[in-house]
């Protein structure tokens, strides 16, 4: 997984939207202890930021060291390289050991991890009982008719170059996912909670987004260029020009849980 987001890690940094504060606090409320956090398949850190505000220590991981180069300091954030080679109590004692963990938080990632480890892993480090875990992604971004329309054709032309079935997941908005926890009123397995997050951007800004998708490195790669210059034109025009600021909305779904006890 770790290869796919290499080579556009730096787009992470302003491409992605950022996830509501409201999100953050309503997850630390469910947790009776707010001492540690762990934010598996952190990326650049973007969610443990948000997390470290409410927590007095955050261990973030991730299997991609480039994608880690450009994780954001922070004094209550201990960012980890954490390669496939490790073994499950290696990552367990790494993270804190069993039924140290508050919260465990992933951001638009826990589709790409393998969930049958994972989640044992989660089981093992949650505190039980007080523990939470939250999984959220994003699928669809809401601009205009004009635009949406452009935007949607593209990623038609993207679909031959996603990893699957893993990608899947996103694109059923994880309704299909695995969540082998005790629901606490946010999602379900099955069920994932509904939201939106809406994000002022440029139209350099979307671009960005849509460069940081891993199917545009793997097609190139493939000598594809999915996202030709004249493309970029046609999706310009329909934005409005290259100097217009508009408000775009991010259709999100996540699923919370705690362990059975």
């Amino acid at each position: 997984m770790a290869g796919l987001f290499d080579k556009q890690a730096d787009l992470y940094l302003d491409a992605r939207p950022n996830y509501p504060s409201e999100w953050f606090s309503k997850l630390a409320s469910l947790t009776d202890h707010h001492r540690l956090a762990w934010d598996a398949a952190t990326g650049n850190g973007q969610a443990a930021l948000a997390v470290a505000d409410h927590y007095e220590r955050v261990i973030a991981t991730d299997v991609s060291e480039s994608q880690l180069k450009f994780a954001t300091p922070h004094p209550r954030i201990d960012y980890r390289h954490t390669p496939s080679s490790m073994t499950d109590d290696e990552l367990v004692e790494l993270i804190g050991g069993d039924s140290s963990v508050d919260l465990i938080t992933v951001a638009q990632g826990v589709h790409w991890l393998d969930l049958a480890r994972f989640y044992a892993v989660a089981t093992r480090v949650l505190r039980k009982p007080g523990g939470i875990i939250a999984v959220w992604g994003y699928n669809d971004v809401a601009v205009s008719p004009e635009f949406d329309a452009v935007q949607y054709r593209f990623h038609a032309e993207t679909l031959p170059y996603w990893k699957y079935p893993e990608i899947q997941h996103v694109f059923d908005a994880y309704e299909a996912l695995p969540f082998p926890f005790e629901s606490v009123g946010m999602g379900a397995e099955g069920r994932p909670l509904k939201l939106e997050m809406a994000k002022t951007t440029s139209f350099g800004g979307i671009v960005r987004m849509f460069k940081s998708w891993s199917a545009l490195v793997t097609a190139k790669e493939k000598g594809v260029d999915l996202l030709p210059e004249s493309l970029v034109s046609e999706l310009e025009s329909a934005w409005g020009g290259a100097e217009v600021i508009r408000t775009v909305v991010y259709k999100a779904f996540m699923i919370v849980g705690k362990v059975s006890v």
